[in-house]
């Protein structure tokens, strides 16, 4: 019996080393491949500590390092740890571009850099990409990612804004211009100039020209020398309200696009609590455009547009209104609804891209049934910026360099019935600690039966 106990224990003792020794062999295993292979989930609400697909296109742009220079101080009596959130920040881009190099200044103890650099928040970051540089006071992806953009275009894009027939100013602060859309622009590397044909006779190609919506009757003159612009190649964004074209007929034939008279009339929007003349964009075609696009957007007081089939240009839907609405022509007053007759039913098309190809280089176009979908008084419904912006880029060759908006956190609150609270406080103060005790109970009266 004692020989058959020590070699019981003696072969215990043998398997507990083995497993230890294994035990061992595999976390230094585990260790090593952690050493090695990174691999990270983000399990965060609405993926908030990942980079959107757009923020790592930009990232790729970059052929070299990137620097950014925080002037910061240790600590901030507002944020605290600035230093560390700012770090934690910028490593999310560092794992898609590890040469992100990051630098800290301390503007208190070194405040000669900090003048130097003209730094005046604590905070402040300057990025830097060979002789560029950009500056930021805030810190997100949208700023961040915009910030590389800028650095990322080689020179600033032209925008040639028609003037001197009452456009709209891409300027302007009235509720009709679209100065608020322009500072966006300008935030990712666009620079706006009115055109007027008494200051220059002829339109350069240098740009993308922009039709904001015109008041007054454009003379023939003018009109030929748009014409002329469009035959060698010029890309053009055209905004067109309901209404006359003021002399700009030559130009939608040119296009092969047909402008319907009357006004989208949405039953959905009034579903909304919005005017049923405001159209929501919410179908759109397969274009660089709207790629990836899901968001609604608001066209006020739009026009039906209907390209047709031409072997000059290619054509493309970009956005389309109203399946379950019409185009009004009669009246928009009392009570508005459909006349078989006279209103065409939608879905009705309310923006067109247009391409093609002259003397070896891609002509684009843009036109949209409602300049008032950029205008300052509508910009901020929906996905009109983003839109509006895409469509930019796409003139301008540079699709790849959209905007980034912020991402939306889900709301995360959590309201619950009397019902349901009182359940919960019954399960978690007396259901749960009388299992505990029957239990234990049941766990000693077993032992001692034992």
């Amino acid at each position: 019996m004692t020989t058959f106990n020590k070699k019981s224990g003696l072969r215990s003792r043998w398997q507990n080393g083995l497993f230890i020794a294994l035990f061992l062999v595999l976390a230094g295993v585990l260790g090593y491949l952690a050493l090695e292979f990174r691999t990270q989930w983000d399990l965060s609400q609405n993926n908030r500590n990942s980079l959107s697909q757009a923020s790592i296109d930009i990232l790729q742009k970059f052929d070299g390092p990137v620097q950014i220079t925080v002037y910061a101080t240790q600590q901030d009596l507002q944020l605290g740890d600035i230093r560390g959130i700012i770090s934690n920040f910028v490593s999310v881009y560092q794992r898609i571009k590890p040469d992100l190099i990051l630098n800290f200044i301390d503007p208190v103890e070194q405040p000669q850099q900090a003048q130097s650099a003209g730094v005046r928040l604590n905070g402040e970051i300057v990025i830097s990409f060979k002789e560029r540089k950009e500056r930021l006071a805030t810190i997100n992806e949208q700023a961040f990612s915009n910030a590389l953009v800028r650095l990322a275009r080689t020179e600033k894009k032209q925008l040639l804004v028609l003037s001197g027939h009452g456009e709209r100013k891409m300027d302007g602060v009235t509720q009709r211009d679209m100065g608020n859309f322009n500072k966006k622009l300008l935030e990712i590397g666009f620079e706006s100039k009115p055109f007027s044909f008494t200051d220059q006779p002829e339109i350069p190609d240098t740009g993308i020209l922009i039709i904001a919506s015109p008041q007054t009757e454009l003379l023939e003159g003018e009109v030929k020398k748009i014409l002329d612009y469009l035959a060698k190649g010029g890309n053009l964004l055209w905004l067109v309200d309901t209404g006359p074209l003021h002399g700009l007929l030559p130009l939608a034939e040119k296009l092969g696009i047909v402008l319907t008279p009357g006004v989208v009339v949405d039953p959905q929007a009034d579903r909304l609590r919005v005017p049923s003349t405001f159209a929501l964009g919410t179908l759109y075609g397969a274009h660089a455009v709207t790629e990836n696009f899901d968001f609604i957007t608001v066209f006020p007081f739009t026009r039906q547009l209907i390209p047709e089939e031409n072997t000059d240009w290619r054509s493309v839907t970009l956005a389309e209104a109203a399946p379950q609405g019409w185009v009004e022509t009669g009246p928009l007053e009392g009570e508005i609804s459909f006349d078989e007759e006279n209103d065409v039913a939608g879905p009705v098309e309310i923006a067109v891209a247009l391409n093609r190809v002259v003397e070896d280089r891609e002509q684009r176009v843009v036109v949209v049934g409602s300049g008032h979908f950029l205008a300052n008084s509508y910009l901020g419904n929906g996905g009109n910026l983003d839109l509006g912006m895409n469509m930019i880029n796409w003139l301008a060759g540079d699709e790849s360099f959209i905007s980034i908006q912020p991402r939306v956190t889900i709301d995360s609150r959590l309201e619950l019935s009397e019902l349901q609270l009182t359940l919960i406080a019954t399960g978690f103060l007396i259901a749960l600690p009388l299992i505990f005790l029957v239990s234990g109970l049941f766990i000693s009266w077993y032992r001692k039966r034992r």
